[in-house]
């Protein structure tokens, strides 16, 4: 049994994508989580060591976007899961980023892509 932990609208500027200018002026990407974890330790305790520390968490993710450019969103959706399943209480993570200015030569709102981890499979 887990309950979910969600954090939405994660704001990081990256240096992601295949393209040259990508690469050399960044952009926005976006990062939604959300995390599996049993709350009830937490609940009992009323301590933060018996659950997702998501302030923590949240600066981990935002620096895993910010460093090392990566050629594809897949790439750094899978990097983003990883780092979530690092923390140990969380036993599933599904992950969402967008990246609202993919260079794509039409009128879209967004571009997104969303896989979900288990423990198990991280890496």
């Amino acid at each position: 049994m887990s309950d979910v932990l969600r954090i939405t609208g994660i704001e990081c500027f990256g240096h992601h994508g295949v393209f040259d200018f990508e690469r050399r002026e960044g952009q926005l990407f976006v990062v939604d989580l959300e995390l599996g974890i049993d709350t009830r330790p937490a609940a009992a305790s009323d301590d933060l060591a018996d659950t997702v520390d998501y302030g923590t968490l949240t600066l981990a993710v935002k620096d895993a976007v910010e460093r090392d450019p990566v050629d594809l969103i897949e790439t750094l959706v899978q990097r983003i899961a990883h780092v979530c399943l690092l923390a140990d209480r969380v036993e599933w993570a599904t992950v969402t980023v967008h990246k609202p200015q993919a260079p794509i030569d039409a009128t879209y709102s967004d571009v997104a892509l969303t896989i979900t981890r288990k423990r198990s499979q991280s890496s």
